[in-house]
């Protein structure tokens, strides 16, 4: 099968690999045929972070993990040969190669949808829809996204769904900001030209947030500035990745406003998957304005130096198989 790995920092190469035999791996899993996948903010460690050399080429297909495709093999007794499924890979190969293996512990028929790539964006948001269940009722409350890539977007559409009076989105890239506004967000704050705490007082009229979402990861600083938009009570959730184990945390100040933290990755795929696919099936979430490139699969160099460089406007890149 032709797959791609990284070879070296921010170089990614196509090459022929063996199809993973599903006899090696235990019974529930499921060998699928990729159809079709996208970029994660998560991948671009893999990409960009210079690895030890002795650690190249990386891992198969990458970290690509938001797939569709069709089961080919399988020893579950839920999904079944000819089954259309959004499954992420969970036997160390990535989905950026034309098979990979799955299990059904993650796996869930797709539902019929006239715009599958709409459909796997169901991926993205059953991790937005798990994060969103920890948090209680958000009506009427001050939100704010701190982050307006694709999972930022998605978090900001789903927090105006579920009632919050105002859902404002930070970002320092003005294409991001005016995606999230047609993703319902109420007031957008350009974080490159303008005092975010200044700009956030004004707008909830000095109470500042209830909720702040760190949505960005990769960095140390965007967690403690949450902490200085939330109010006394309020909340502050993690989505974003975190290169480091260890961060330099503003504990003071956390402590001192009773600030409640929640940390949030790995949803509940059975549930929560099919909820974001009957959301966007049903039209309750419109997932359209953040999937803005498709590219075959063979031009995953391009994908991600469009994705993680935000050339041409990317916020989504889709790869077709």
């Amino acid at each position: 099968m032709r797959a791609a790995h990284v070879v070296a920092p921010r170089q990614i190469e196509m090459f022929d690999a063996d199809e993973p035999n599903l006899n090696d791996f235990p019974k529930g899993s499921i060998k699928v045929k990729t159809h079709m996948t996208a970029l994660c903010g998560s991948d671009s460690p893999w990409f960009v972070l210079t690895h030890p050399p002795e650690r190249y080429p990386l891992n198969i297909g990458i970290s690509i993990h938001e797939c569709i495709g069709t089961v080919v093999e399988s020893t579950s007794d839920r999904l079944k040969v000819g089954d259309f499924v959004q499954s992420r890979p969970t036997a160390g190969i990535g989905g950026l190669g034309e098979y990979y293996i799955s299990n059904d512990s993650v796996g869930v028929h797709l539902v019929d949808f006239e715009h599958q790539d709409q459909m796997l964006m169901s991926q993205p948001l059953g991790t937005v829809i798990w994060a969103c269940r920890k948090l209680g009722n958000i009506l009427n409350q001050d939100t704010l996204v701190l982050g307006q890539g694709p999972m930022g977007l998605l978090m900001t559409h789903l927090l105006s769904n579920l009632g919050a009076r105002t859902v404002i989105a930070v970002d320092p890239v003005d294409f991001r900001l005016q995606a999230a506004g047609k993703m319902r967000a109420t007031h957008l704050v350009n974080s490159a030209k303008e005092d975010v705490v200044e700009a956030v007082a004004k707008i909830t009229e000095g109470r500042m947030a209830d909720l702040v979402v760190e949505i960005v990861g990769h960095n140390q600083d965007t967690v403690n500035l949450c902490i200085k938009l939330t109010k006394r009570l309020g909340t502050v959730l993690c989505f974003g990745v975190p290169d480091d184990d260890v961060y330099a945390f503003n504990y003071g100040d956390f402590f001192r406003k009773n600030i409640s933290l929640i940390g949030s990755v790995s949803p509940d795929s059975l549930h929560d998957y099919p909820l974001a696919m009957d959301m966007i099936a049903q039209r309750r979430i419109d997932v359209s304005p953040i999937i803005t490139h498709h590219l075959p699969f063979e031009e995953a160099q391009k994908a991600f130096e469009l994705f993680i460089d935000h050339r041409d406007e990317a916020i989504k890149v889709v790869l077709d198989y």
